[in-house]
């Protein structure tokens, strides 16, 4: 009989990056769930959790005013909606990524949650709505100089999550610790 353990909600946040599927992967093999009571259906699920950028960010551009006097602040909707779709499929192949390493270990208490917005906010919110147990992210470990400029997600959330933190180093950083 497999070992159950006390965990309802873990939340593994995956951005497609190899670091959060390693995350995903130590997540599988670390953590136990809650198995159902004989009085309750209430066993504990993996969360796959994606945020996916808003098409203003992921494209980092706008397709500017239109030229010679046109409104400056027209939004082009074949633009916009190409964007999204792009969008998209990016978060389903990360999504059909992580699920597929989850069949490889034989789980099948995972549902997928997807959201828009900025990663360290958007994490840090949906933790606590799920009521989350705990959340696993990876870490890409950045330099310095590239964690001031873009700041750190997961030093982010392992201070402002309301539940435990588990941050999985990349596996260059480790070798280096060692």
């Amino acid at each position: 009989m497999p070992e159950s353990g006390n965990l309802g909600v873990v939340v593994v946040a995956v951005d497609g990056s190899e670091e959060s599927m390693n995350a995903l992967r130590w997540a599988l093999q670390n953590l136990k769930l809650r198995s159902p009571t004989p009085d309750s259906t209430n066993a504990g699920s993996f969360i796959i959790f994606h945020v996916q950028s808003p098409p203003s960010i992921a494209t980092g551009l706008n397709p500017g005013s239109i030229p010679f006097g046109g409104p400056s602040d027209l939004e082009v909707p074949a633009f916009a909606a190409a964007i999204e779709a792009h969008q998209k499929r990016i978060t389903d192949s990360i999504l059909d990524h992580a699920l597929g390493i989850c069949s490889q270990f034989n789980q099948t208490k995972v549902r997928t949650h997807v959201v828009v917005g900025e990663p360290k906010e958007k994490i840090c919110e949906t933790v606590q709505d799920l009521h989350a147990d705990v959340l696993v992210m990876g870490s890409r470990a950045f330099g310095p100089i590239k964690r001031m400029f873009l700041g750190s997600v997961s030093n982010y959330c392992a201070h402002h999550a309301h539940c435990p933190v588990i941050i999985i180093k990349g596996k260059e950083s480790v070798n280096k610790g060692n």
